[in-house]
């Protein structure tokens, strides 16, 4: 249920707090998503998993949460009026609330809270060939940086204003997009192949940079987006359709940066987390080996107590260096 475009009072900065509209796929998925994964939640602590990261719980609230707020507060009130708040929408929708859902790692409560057959068909899926093509990096990155183009360059756009069914699915598939970008990016749920995370790292940039260009156009292209549309309107108030498409551009530029950037810490974080286990792993593995020659060395010596043993009979292996024996370093030194 949305509000005729032409029965909308004049736009003002209150309106995102004070004027709602109701989006029912939006609000009914939201609400069944909050309480399975409550209920998961739960049911985690109680099996004997342990509480749940209270961490995880608020991010994952929290997306649907932005998800309900973009599309029944002002914001939905007025995105068939304004190209700017459609603008902010499709960053929210396709960057900011799927982040957010990946980060509550819903896949990883999932798999706990199954039974061990669940489990077994949840990890079927995960490494099956559709998995593998949807995570590839490529892949992933294009799903995420080719919908706005086609969006806004395509008669799509134009239809997600006038058609109802269209406008449901632009507040359903840039969600179900992003997160096919950010839960392999992350990696905090299982994936169908583990890719190192400094790809998404550079992957990143790359997506910042098709961010810029999209903004770019919108500001400097001299093409206003589905202007007999909006000139159709007659709105009395407000910004011109090129002035409004102008701030629009802006915004996505921006608010595109600004919800990267968390997601860059994030892998920054996770990079720094992986190194420091792949680091402690590599040290007790190197000491467990050093105490067996050790012990291997007291053995021989024992044995041998009172005999002259040939020239490195019993004598311990020479030492080699830690790196020829850590898996991410020896390839270079040729270990």
């Amino acid at each position: 249920m949305t509000t005729h475009p032409a029965a909308v009072a004049p736009w003002h900065w209150s309106a995102l707090a004070d004027t709602w509209t109701l989006e029912p796929a939006v609000a009914v998925l939201s609400a069944a998503l909050a309480a399975g994964y409550l209920a998961g939640a739960r049911r985690h602590r109680t099996g004997g998993g342990g509480r749940w990261p209270w961490y995880r719980t608020a991010a994952f609230l929290d997306g649907l949460a932005v998800w309900v707020w973009t599309t029944c507060s002002g914001l939905g009130v007025y995105e068939r009026v304004l190209f700017t708040d459609r603008a902010v929408q499709l960053v929210l929708l396709l960057m900011l609330v799927p982040m957010l859902l990946a980060l509550g790692a819903p896949v990883s409560l999932l798999a706990a809270v199954l039974p061990e057959a669940g489990r077994g068909r949840l990890r079927a899926a995960l490494s099956g060939r559709v998995s593998r093509v949807l995570m590839f990096p490529l892949v992933s990155t294009v799903l995420l940086v080719a919908p706005p183009w086609l969006l806004y360059f395509t008669p799509w756009y134009a239809h997600t204003l006038t058609s109802p069914l269209w406008n449901t699915g632009f507040h359903l598939v840039p969600v179900l997009l992003g997160l096919l970008y950010f839960w392999p990016r992350l990696q905090l749920d299982p994936v169908a192949h583990e890719y190192p995370l400094l790809i998404g790292v550079v992957i990143t940039f790359v997506e910042v940079v098709f961010d810029a260009a999209l903004a770019l156009v919108l500001l400097y292209g001299g093409h206003v987006v589905a202007e007999p549309y909006y000139a159709g309107l007659g709105r009395t108030w407000g910004p011109s359709p090129a002035r409004d498409q102008f701030v629009g551009g802006n915004a996505i530029w921006i608010l595109g940066d600004l919800v990267g950037l968390p997601f860059l810490c994030a892998l920054v974080r996770q990079l720094i987390v992986t190194g420091r286990a792949e680091t402690a792993a590599v040290d007790a593995a190197l000491d467990a080996a050093e105490e067996a020659r050790a012990a291997a060395g007291s053995a021989g010596v024992g044995a041998q107590a009172g005999v002259d043993a040939p020239a490195g009979v019993g004598a311990p292996a020479a030492d080699r260096p830690w790196w020829l024996d850590d898996p991410n370093l020896r390839h270079r030194y040729g270990g």
